[in-house]
């Protein structure tokens, strides 16, 4: 029987993610791909996977899935949320378990995780990976186009995603010690490309503006609400290239951070654009969080992405062995037959 993760439950939103679809947008196809690309290669570093592999995407709340292979090792890496380890699909509870570290489940056992908190999303790998055919390079799922990931949408219950691996190799589970993510007080932008279509005095006021994200944000684009913004020569142009983290302001005047499924060309004017360095952080924040811009200059934002490729190349060094408790042991020996045999000493 062929390895997989059964999908008992599928979450909110679900896919399978991975760099994106790079290369293809002057032929109209979105890149898609992790939003929070950090959070995907911390979680595939502690399975032992490439940083760029397909992982789950989870959104909001979490799913439920069954381990069908002799053994999987997973991890979970993101969002604060809850995460059980389930004997098998019947049992009403299970063992709690840690984010952030390698875990290994065996045949039958269920990972469930709740509902997320302080992000909107996070990563489930698992090593080996997904044995999923790539499309144009990607096994990112592009729901839109209907391509990508698991039959081109988000999972299902009753899904059976196929692994690579039968079973895990033989080795300790590790974690990321000190891993932190947070995103900035301020996020970093430099000027966009119509950012003289707006009012005077309207760059300005974006800056010192908070804005709050809406509910209506998706991987699309994140739909801030706050000051309205003013254009100078309306709100429609010619149709242009779509930069990750392109801040455009439709004619209700509030905007728009493009991202990981925004669409490849865009008939709005773009006030501002979000740095790379500072987009992965943005881009998992949650409904109700609010969000305030700073300009820098183009060698400024160079800078920083010089400086956050150099955190990725390092995080790395951040593993180390998980360290065990007695909580952790016990559920593990109690399944285990430490004594073969035993002798009735009455009779």
């Amino acid at each position: 029987m062929t390895p997989c993760l059964h999908v008992l439950a599928p979450g909110l939103l679900t896919t399978i993610q991975d760099r994106g679809r790079v290369g293809y947008q002057h032929l109209g196809v979105p890149v898609s791909g992790a939003l929070d690309p950090v959070s995907l290669r911390a979680a595939n570093l502690l399975v032992g996977n490439p940083p760029d592999a397909g992982a789950l995407e989870v959104a909001c709340i979490g799913p439920t899935l069954a381990v069908e292979a002799d053994d999987v090792r997973m991890a979970v890496v993101g969002a604060t949320v809850a995460i059980e380890v389930l004997p098998d699909a019947a049992a009403p509870g299970g063992r709690p378990v840690s984010g952030m570290q390698s875990l290994n489940l065996r045949r039958g056992e269920v990972l469930r995780i709740g509902a997320l908190t302080g992000a909107t999303v996070l990563y489930v790998a698992v090593e080996g990976g997904f044995d999923i055919e790539p499309v144009l390079g990607s096994v990112s799922t592009d729901i839109r186009c209907g391509i990508g990931g698991w039959q081109g949408r988000a999972l299902v219950a009753g899904d059976r995603l196929p692994l690579r691996q039968e079973r895990a190799t033989k080795r300790d589970e590790v974690c990321l010690d000190g891993f932190i993510v947070r995103p900035r007080p301020r996020v970093r932008v430099i000027k966009g490309p119509q950012f003289d279509h707006f009012a005077d005095g309207e760059v300005a006021a974006f800056l010192d503006s908070k804005y709050t994200v809406g509910p209506s944000a998706d991987r699309m684009g994140m739909r801030l609400t706050g000051r309205t913004l003013r254009h100078s020569r309306g709100s429609d142009i010619v149709s242009d290239g779509i930069a990750p983290g392109s801040i455009q302001v439709p004619g209700s005047g509030q905007p728009i951070v493009l991202l990981a499924d925004r669409q490849t060309t865009g008939g709005y004017p773009k006030i501002a654009t979000v740095i790379s360095a500072d987009l992965p952080a943005l881009a998992r924040l949650p409904v109700g969080a609010t969000v305030s811009f700073e300009a820098v200059t183009v060698e400024a934002a160079e800078a920083a992405r010089r400086e956050y490729v150099a955190g990725l190349a390092a995080m790395k060094d951040r593993i180390a062995p998980v360290r065990r408790t007695v909580v952790d042991i016990v559920p593990r020996l109690h399944e285990c037959n430490l004594v073969s045999g035993f002798i009735d000493a009455a009779a």
